[in-house]
């Protein structure tokens, strides 16, 4: 097991401690990938990846309430809990910044109001979609309001700040937003709540229509060789939805509640959070699920091989952080580090393009 030491450390108590299976910086090093993990619990943007010894090395930043991410490696989107951040990479090929190879910078910041945003993509036209879940619909930015609505769900009467269905995840298939999840199909303000177990579903957002349904509070819906996956969360599944019957094929069971989901050639890689112990959390398959394994839910995340639905590495993180939201892989970055807005690291650091004309 590869144990690294506390990332930080307050009156000498580590906020967060790491720990990963022994070959996990090998898988790593062997598919020339990083990771970057959002908490909103705990307000952290965490990147994931290797040190020059070859050890894992990780790297945090505090932005409130961060949640959904996308990356392809040189452009982060993130949101927090009133704005939506694109990050850059600033570094050029073979360049090092204390020791990283790739340096995202915050460059611009939209500010949307508490729209509670979950899931983002960047579709191949480059337009940025995220799920507004706090008003039930898709959006995009807009340089003058809060956000430009662009789809809600047939069963969503109106837009409104009600929190009706819980929509969360969000598609791309072929550059474009396709599919979503919901919590459950509810018309009334907070809905979604009564019928957790059981009401979740997937919804074709091009065809208007409802794809698959009886789900378990299902996140993090993608599409990838041409599979639709999706994490049936309420129930500790990661699997796949039929085409044809629309039904759930579970493929592995993860202790703990999943929520991100990224893929790495033939990999999955999967967030797993801890449930709070509220109502929201009470009552789902996932309990009997853990106790019938005498397994307690875990936080960090699951690297499942596609070809035999195998664990085949992990990581734990402990201590202050119990939840996560998202995963995004970073394809050829080794060791990545960003900027935030609690030091003065963002005004001192200055990066100069090409000259321009008048």
């Amino acid at each position: 097991m590869e144990t690294l030491a506390p990332v930080a450390r307050v009156m000498n108590e580590p906020w967060l401690e790491v720990s990963a299976s022994r070959h996990f910086p090998a898988w790593l090093a062997n598919e020339h990938v990083s990771l970057a993990i959002t908490t909103y619990q705990a307000g952290k943007l965490i990147l994931l990846g290797l040190q020059e010894s070859g050890r894992l090395g990780i790297f945090e930043r505090t932005f409130n309430r961060c949640m959904g991410l996308w990356g392809d490696g040189q452009t982060l989107w993130m949101n927090s809990l009133c704005q939506l951040w694109r990050f850059e990479n600033v570094l050029h090929a073979g360049n090092l910044h204390q020791g990283h190879d790739c340096l995202y910078v915050p460059r611009v910041g939209y500010t949307t109001g508490d729209l509670d945003i979950h899931d983002i993509a960047a579709e191949s036209s480059g337009r940025v979609i995220f799920v507004n879940t706090r008003l039930n619909c898709l959006a995009t930015l807009s340089a003058r309001d809060s956000f430009t609505p662009l789809w809600r769900p047939p069963f969503v009467s109106k837009l409104a700040a009600e929190d009706r269905c819980h929509l969360n995840g969000l598609a791309l298939e072929a550059g474009r937003a396709r599919y979503v999840t919901a919590l459950s199909t509810s018309d009334v303000v907070d809905g979604w709540r009564e019928r957790r177990r059981d009401s979740g579903v997937v919804i074709d957002v091009r065809e208007n229509r409802v794809v698959a349904s009886g789900l378990s509070m299902p996140h993090s819906p993608r599409v990838y060789r041409g599979r639709l996956w999706v994490l049936n969360s309420g129930s500790g599944y990661f699997g796949s939805i039929d085409p044809v019957s629309g039904t759930f094929e579970p493929l592995t069971f993860c202790p703990g509640y999943l929520r991100g989901l990224t893929f790495v050639g033939d990999y999955a890689v999967m967030g797993l959070s801890r449930p709070r112990n509220d109502k929201t959390f009470c009552g789902l398959a996932l309990d009997d699920a853990l106790a019938a394994k005498g397994a307690e839910p875990r936080c960090g995340l699951h690297v499942v091989d596609l070809r035999t639905g195998e664990v085949v590495h992990w990581v734990r993180l402990e201590g202050m952080v119990s939840e996560l939201y998202d995963v995004v892989a970073l394809p050829g970055v080794v060791q990545p580090m960003a900027l935030g807005f609690k030091t003065d690291e963002v005004e001192r650091l200055l990066t100069i393009g090409p000259e321009g004309t008048l």
